[in-house]
């Protein structure tokens, strides 16, 4: 009889976590988490993208001990890959299901009302989270899967041979319109963290009166130090750094 119960209890618990999936509440949830995941992420980039400023051998260094933790770094890229794919496909679901619930339209168009805070940023998410989308395919195959040692983009790290990513990142940062369209993308990406931040928390239950605002507060400044710390770099290499 005990076998029996310990036998049923699995898969009612199994059957428990999958309904997270099905539910609008439980998508919400899974789109927050996940939003707030790659906010550590980008966050985590930006810091290390840093040693941009304190020259070629610092940057270098930084990608080259990222590239040394082997099998572990494809571990995490794909973990990254699923979160990223989870944040993508449950916010396009309940966009889609939010814009079925409304299908019949409002009588009076007008705020939202609280906890809502409507705004151009929150009306765009979707369109700007599919623009992020694209940018992140062409950024990481220009830098990640660009040219290497084999092509000549060698570095002395630690006294071995290593790739020489500055250099490529440098030479792409020349190019005018490359600096112009990254900075115009971080510009894009600070509006959707701007509201996605806000919108994280809310849909994991945190609407207060008192503490919401200083959440909100706290998703603009994040917002634009990111947008900021991003566009900084371009614009410092096409001004200071000569290749």
């Amino acid at each position: 009889m005990q076998d029996t119960n310990k036998q049923s209890v699995v898969p009612g618990a199994i059957e428990s976590i999958l309904s997270i999936f099905d539910s609008t509440p439980g998508r919400k949830i899974i789109t927050g988490l996940s939003g707030l995941g790659l906010v550590g992420f980008i966050i985590g980039h930006l810091a290390g993208n840093l040693s941009l400023f304190f020259g070629k051998d610092a940057f270098n260094a930084y990608a080259e001990k990222l590239h040394s933790l082997g099998p572990l770094l494809y571990v995490i890229e794909l973990g990254l890959l699923a979160v990223f794919v989870f944040h993508i496909v449950f916010a396009i679901t309940v966009t889609a299901q939010n814009k079925a619930a409304r299908s019949r339209g409002y009588a009076v168009k007008g705020n939202a009302g609280k906890p809502s805070r409507k705004s151009l940023a929150s009306q765009s998410m979707i369109y700007t989270g599919l623009l992020l989308l694209v940018f992140t395919v062409v950024h990481v195959w220009m830098f990640k899967y660009g040219p290497g040692i084999n092509q000549g983009y060698v570095a002395d790290v630690h006294g071995a041979p290593a790739r020489d990513l500055y250099r490529l990142v440098a030479e792409s940062f020349q190019n005018i319109w490359i600096v112009l369209g990254y900075s115009s993308i971080m510009v894009l990406l600070g509006f959707h963290i701007r509201h996605g931040f806000w919108s994280a928390f809310q849909s994991l239950g945190a609407y207060h009166p008192k503490y919401t605002p200083l959440i909100y507060a706290a998703g603009i400044l994040l917002a634009v130090v990111l947008a900021v710390g991003f566009i900084a770099m371009p614009v410092y290499i096409y001004a200071f750094v000569k290749v």
